[in-house]
């Protein structure tokens, strides 16, 4: 008769539990970038959005920025279009 060997008991590995986002150094995180308004509603608004791809994984990034890369040629093209002060009067009269 062959001796028996007692049978080990299985024991499982529990999966070590998956870091919190704020532990986690792959997750997104603020830059914390200070943002000076500039006084045009239009450039602080684009700048403020720039806020939003904090939270955002890298490929969702593209969106936030080609919105305010947007924004901003927007806002410089509206600068183009207005009409600027009158040019000053020449001082020598028209020659003949």
């Amino acid at each position: 008769m062959e001796d028996a060997v007692p049978e080990m008991p299985v024991v499982e590995e529990e999966p070590e539990p998956a870091p919190a986002p704020e532990d986690d150094p792959a997750a997104p995180a603020p830059l914390n970038v200070p943002r000076t308004p500039t006084g045009n509603a239009d450039v602080d608004a684009a700048l403020d959005r720039l806020g939003d791809a904090d939270h955002l994984a890298t490929d969702g990034q593209v969106e936030v920025y080609e919105d305010v890369h947007r924004g901003l040629r927007d806002a410089l093209t509206a600068l183009d279009a207005r009409p600027g002060p009158p040019a000053p009067p020449s001082p020598h009269g028209p020659r003949s």
